[in-house]
Parts: C-alpha cells; sequence; structure tokens
C-alpha cells in the first residue's frame, strides 16, 4: 500500500501547529527569565534604557524632533520606559501609545503627553482616550518576552504587532526598535512567515542593530 500522502496545506497545519507549541513553552520560561530581570534590577534598567536610546540614535537610530514616535505603557514587568517616552516628549518628538481598536487587526497609536490620563484596554492595556489625534509612526518601541541574533521576536501569541509591522511597512519604511532587558536574549526562536524581525534592540545593557 503507498504511503499516505497530506495535500500542501495539511503539511503546513502540521508544521504551524508545532511551531505553535515550542513558542509557547518558550513563552513560559522567557517570562520567568523576564521576572527575575524585573524584580532584581527594573528600576535601575529604567533609567539606563533612557542613555541607551541616546546611544542607539548616536549610532544611526534616525529619531529628531518632530518625528513620530509609538511607544509602550508598562504593564506587570515589562521594561518601565516612561522615562524614556518623557524625555523624547521634551526634546519635541511626538509621542504616542498603540490602542487596540478590534480584535486580529492592527494596532492604531493615539497622540500621548506626559501629564494626559490613561483609559483602560484590551489585555490590561493603558491607552490613550478616544478623544486624542490619531498618530502614524515612524519608529515603533516594541515590548517583548524574546528576541534572537536575528532581530525575530517572541511576543504574546495574539499578533497585534506582527499585523500592524506588516501592514505599515507594506506603507513606506517605520523601523521597529525591540524594548526589554538583556536576560530577554536568546540564540534562536521558533519563527513562522508571520513573524516581523525587529530593525532594532535597546536593552539596558547593549544596543543592536540587525540587518545593517
Amino acid at each position: 500500500m503507498a504511503p499516505l500522502a497530506f495535500p500542501d496545506d495539511r503539511k503546513f497545519m502540521l508544521s504551524a501547529s508545532r511551531i505553535d507549541l515550542a513558542k509557547q513553552s518558550m513563552r513560559e520560561e522567557r517570562a520567568r527569565a523576564r521576572r527575575l530581570a524585573h524584580r532584581e534590577g527594573g528600576r535601575a534598567a529604567a533609567l539606563a534604557i533612557i542613555e541607551k536610546f541616546q546611544e542607539a540614535r548616536q549610532r544611526g537610530l534616525a529619531v529628531n524632533p518632530g518625528d513620530a514616535v509609538s511607544g509602550y505603557w508598562p504593564m506587570r514587568d515589562e521594561m518601565d520606559i516612561r522615562g524614556l517616552l518623557a524625555r523624547l516628549h521634551g526634546e519635541g518628538m511626538i509621542c504616542a501609545l498603540p490602542v487596540v481598536a478590534a480584535k486580529d487587526r492592527p494596532l492604531i497609536f493615539r497622540r500621548w503627553r506626559p501629564d494626559d490620563a490613561l483609559e483602560g484596554g484590551a489585555f490590561g492595556l493603558s491607552e490613550p482616550s478616544s478623544d486624542k489625534a490619531d498618530i502614524d509612526p515612524r519608529v515603533i518601541l516594541v515590548p517583548l518576552l524574546a528576541v534572537d541574533a536575528s532581530g525575530n521576536r517572541l511576543g504574546y501569541g495574539a499578533g497585534y504587532y506582527d499585523r500592524t509591522l506588516a501592514e505599515r511597512r507594506a506603507q513606506g519604511p517605520v523601523v521597529a526598535v525591540g524594548i526589554g532587558f538583556e536576560a530577554q536574549r536568546v540564540a534562536a526562536l521558533p519563527v513562522d512567515g508571520y513573524d516581523q524581525r525587529l530593525d532594532w534592540l535597546v536593552t539596558e545593557q547593549s544596543v543592536t542593530r540587525f540587518g545593517g
């Protein structure tokens, strides 16, 4: 009897399932590593990330007064970049925060200023209110659970940043800057065709430019 042959789409589903399992296992592991890094040095890292971001600018990350930059409001043990956002705002950048507009859709971005009150959003996010202007950022600061030597990023699994970066890169240049602890680096991550690579990584200890 001839061996069973699955259609190509069946092979893809099997492969995608294995990748998803590998990602989930790594999420649990890297979440533990991030919690530890945050507990042991979160406050110091939040200050160091400001200077390391300045170093990235000196090394070619083009962020200048008048440019639109999206950050994020930290949840749980994510790297705290509120000080960095305040610095960028003070230097004349137009700052924004992400908003989950709908499930399985790209993020949108709304204007943020240091004194703005935020509203609770999906997944525990803190978001600008709907009366704030929509912003089209050229630089997007991205939280993460892990990042590898090629710039592949491991997120939480909902795919919002991957969808967002894919859409915006199809429209024109956009720079994705991963923000995290040095302890979140790994040699390699499981990836699929939907994953969007980072252009830069900034941690409390180092600056890395991928692919250039």
